[in-house]
């Protein structure tokens, strides 16, 4: 039986990681057998949100309390995301895909690759249209780069194409998308990036 793939959502706080986890376990909830992990520091907060919102039974989403710093918890010391990993693996056999979200993180934070398998970061329009042009290294080195709440950039004088261009800059050749979550605009791009180069359906 094959391990299940590990995607670490990470970003800054009210980014839209909850949501994001929320809106792609519900698309492919048909499809694929999955689980989600939050962190925070002193709260569970994230996963009571997740199971009163999403369509995952409370049994496959985890909760972390990491306490101190949150992007310890995904970078240095990764051993309670882990022993969640082992512990969702044990309780549901056949589990293809299970989701890591970090706790509200700085720009600078990246998973360690020895937890998940591919990382996702997202931002919001909300932080501004400079926030790419910082290009902390979650931004830099994540596998997919999520720049959420799109319907907010005529109230906070965003230009939704700088920030395409600023992206596309620091990104190279590695994706990123816009999406504005509430109106599920812009996951179909996540989706098939989760379907084609994460879980690679087409050579299935």
């Amino acid at each position: 039986m094959n391990d299940p793939v590990i995607i670490g959502i990470g970003g800054p706080v009210g980014a839209g990681k909850t949501q994001l986890v929320e809106r792609v376990t519900r698309a492919l909830i048909d499809d694929f057998s999955m689980a989600a992990i939050t962190n925070d520091i002193y709260t569970i907060e994230d996963a009571k949100i997740l199971a009163r919102n999403g369509v995952l039974p409370e049994d496959r989403i985890v909760g972390v309390e990491t306490g101190g710093c949150p992007h310890t918890a995904i970078r240095e010391d990764t051993s309670m995301n882990t022993a969640a990993i082992e512990d969702l693996k044990e309780r549901h056999p056949g589990l293809e895909l299970i989701f890591v979200e970090s706790g509200g993180d700085n720009l600078s934070a990246t998973f360690s690759p020895e937890l998940v398998d591919f990382s996702v970061y997202v931002i919001d329009v909300a932080q501004g249209e400079k926030i790419p042009r910082k290009a902390g290294q979650g931004m830099i080195k994540s596998d997919l780069l999520v720049i959420n709440k799109t319907d907010l950039a005529p109230h906070v004088g965003a230009d939704l194409a700088v920030m395409e261009s600023d992206s596309r800059s620091f990104r190279g050749d590695r994706p990123f998308c816009f999406t504005n979550l509430k109106t599920d605009d812009g996951l179909d791009y996540v989706l098939n990036w989760i379907r084609r180069d994460v879980l690679m359906t087409d050579l299935a």
